[in-house]
């Protein structure tokens, strides 16, 4: 998976937002000024940051070694991962999915609801 291939799925999501964080050098994706995904480089190679559950990050860190803690977010709950690595894009695809559901949540409801109008 490249970086653009994963940033025309984070876009195709409702209320999706890009901007750049010059500083670390990467593209954020938001959904009403909530992270949901941060599409970076990481040692020359094509990676993303996602947010899950303390559990799943741990589980997802012990089973694939292209899955490590994110260096500026929360350690706990943020990982990165390679998009070029083992990992199956539907797999990341579903990571993806995962970390905008948690996004979503922290947005308040009435603007949830326009996100889907």
């Amino acid at each position: 998976m490249t970086h653009s291939e994963l940033l025309q799925y984070c876009m195709a999501k409702p209320g999706a937002q890009q901007s750049v964080h010059s500083d670390w050098k990467a593209t954020q994706i938001k959904v009403a000024d909530v992270l949901f995904a941060m599409v970076h480089s990481v040692n020359d190679r094509p990676a993303v940051s996602l947010k899950t559950s303390p559990e799943l990050a741990d589980l997802l860190r012990q089973n694939h070694a292209d899955v490590f803690p994110s260096a500026y977010l929360n350690k706990s709950c943020w990982s990165t991962l390679y998009l070029d690595g083992p990992l199956p894009d539907s797999r990341i695809y579903a990571l993806v999915n995962t970390s905008w559901q948690q996004a979503l949540a922290l947005v308040p409801e009435n603007k949830r609801r326009t996100l889907n109008s």
